[in-house]
């Protein structure tokens, strides 16, 4: 497997940072809102001036995932494509906001970067259109999500291909916001897995979310599109970590019924819908609930005070991510902390209301079950640490 250093050295030649730590450095000393410890950064209603509510501004997007989709649009021409693009990045939004509680009069603003040479009218239109399109499923499934317009700039000396971001907004009752105070020890971890059909999807779920696809993409494809789309790659990039994999788009994805073009493609799931019924249902019942989206498997570390999180019960991994992981020849440590390895939403509760989160999302045909439990902070200086177990192995990681 691949040492850490190589893996670090991997990504920041790829322009890629696995930790993103210069990026906290400088948000960490910022005003952290009204609630310091919550998932989102939660501010004073500037919107409406109330004392008793709160505002939420989240921006996300679907990140280079929208560059495998227009290899596939180049290769196919197939413009549908990027209506999944199109819920990558609303979702990577929505399911931040869950965290906070924020499931209702969500208004969601889109920005598209184009080369206008490259990406035509009639892919910008599939994107604007299954933006409308996703909002207004979300509303069918009881998660109040509307559409606030959005801007497309057409920046060729930007991109070569297409970058596709969201902002979302919304409006909360300070009694209603989800985790203010972080993460205690003595709970459950309830996994809801990121891979399969849920009862409001279309089609199967690969699991590969929209974090860390720019490795997966230059591990897993192969040097034919480093060759026929420099368009879609950094030049400044040494050319041995530019589409260094095995396969193309069309190819059978190993131990799937997927082809690999389907299940680096797969989009987003949200969980929206399971969340809103567990609220409903059991108001009290979420102490907190993490996205495992940027950290993966050890983002939980960032949320509470002195608690050591135990992962011992995971999901088997999905065949995207051992697929990414022999191509790559990546370590288990660094797979979790870059992938959502098999689940990409828990929910921390009592022990004694797992099963009752278990149910819930079985109802929606999303497997789960308790992956781990939070315990008191075992460190001296007190600090998050996370011991994952995983393939075999028993890893450790420490807050930074």
């Amino acid at each position: 497997m691949a040492s850490k250093k190589n893996a670090t050295d991997r990504y920041a030649s790829r322009g890629v940072s696995s930790s993103k730590e210069e990026v906290h450095a400088a948000v960490d000393k910022l005003d952290r809102g009204l609630f310091p410890n919550a998932f989102c950064k939660i501010t004073k209603d500037y919107l409406t001036g109330s004392k008793s509510k709160c505002n939420v501004i989240h921006s996300d997007g679907s990140g280079t995932k929208s560059i495998i989709a227009y290899l596939y649009f180049k290769e196919t021409n197939d413009a549908s494509v990027f209506r999944g693009i199109s819920q990558d990045s609303i979702v990577m939004n929505i399911d931040d906001l869950l965290c906070i509680g924020a499931l209702e009069g969500v208004v969601i603003s889109n920005t598209v970067n184009r080369n206008a040479v490259n990406f035509p009218a009639k892919a910008l239109a599939e994107l604007i259109n299954g933006a409308e399109d996703f909002t207004k499923k979300l509303c069918s499934l009881g998660v109040k999500t509307y559409s606030g317009g959005g801007e497309t700039a057409d920046v060729g000396d930007l991109t070569g291909s297409v970058v596709v971001d969201s902002c979302a907004v919304a409006v909360l009752d300070r009694k209603k916001v989800l985790m203010p105070d972080g993460i205690d020890a003595g709970l459950s971890i309830v996994g809801l897995a990121s891979y399969g059909k849920a009862k409001y999807e279309d089609f199967e779920n690969s699991g590969i979310g929209s974090n860390g696809l720019t490795s997966a993409r230059h591990d897993m494809l192969s040097p034919y599109y480093r060759k026929k789309y420099p368009e879609t790659y950094d030049a400044n990039t040494p050319k041995k970590l530019v589409y260094c994999g095995p396969y193309k788009l069309e190819d059978k994805l190993p131990e799937s019924n997927m082809t690999v073009g389907e299940a680096l493609l797969s989009p987003t799931r949200t969980y929206a819908p399971v969340i809103a019924k567990i609220v409903k249902k059991h108001p009290k019942l979420i102490k907190g609930i993490i996205h495992c989206s940027g950290g993966g498997q050890t983002k939980c570390m960032r949320f509470g005070k002195s608690v050591h999180f135990i992962k011992d019960n995971l999901f088997t991994p999905p065949p995207i991510f051992r697929a990414i992981q022999h191509a790559s020849k990546t370590s288990t440590a660094e797979m979790y902390k870059v992938y959502n390895m098999g689940h990409r939403m828990e929910i921390y509760c009592k022990p004694s209301d797992a099963q009752k989160v278990v149910d819930i999302a079985k109802s929606f045909g999303i497997d789960a079950q308790i992956v781990g439990r939070t315990e008191p902070s075992g460190r001296k200086d007190g600090k998050n640490h996370l011991t994952l177990s995983a393939c075999g192995e028993k890893i450790k990681y420490v807050q930074s």
